[in-house]
């Protein structure tokens, strides 16, 4: 567990690995994310907001650099769970940076969808 109470994520083929630095929670994606990972990546990520909005100033790095794939209904809980942050007071509201592989071109194109979804919210960085 980290400093923000939140467990690793292992399924074959899948993993998320989390680490806490002062008030940023990185979040840090292997593998494939497949129809398989659906319902545990959505209740990771409720678990996410739920620990992050109990934290005034935080900021939350997700890397995907090292994600194979990830299918679209599994991006959907993305989707869902920057809305989650966006109906926040605005004060409420916290950061969510993408760190991306800019080799992988899945990412470029769904990732910036996702910023221009929420360009409030949302940056993207590519390595």
């Amino acid at each position: 567990m980290t400093s923000f109470d939140m467990p690793t994520f292992a399924s074959p083929g899948f993993a998320i690995a989390t680490e806490a630095q002062g008030s940023t929670l990185t979040l840090r994606f292997r593998g494939n994310a497949d129809m398989s990972t659906i319902e545990p990546l959505d209740a990771y990520l409720r678990r996410v907001h739920a620990v992050v909005t109990a934290r005034s100033g935080a900021l939350v790095v997700v890397d995907f650099r090292s994600l194979e794939f990830m299918n679209s209904s599994c991006f959907k809980c993305f989707v869902e769970w920057i809305g989650q942050v966006q109906d926040l007071p605005v004060a409420e509201q916290y950061r969510i940076v993408f760190d991306s592989n800019r080799e992988m071109h899945w990412q470029r194109r769904s990732l910036n969808a996702l910023r221009c979804f929420a360009m409030e919210v949302v940056t993207v960085d590519a390595r």
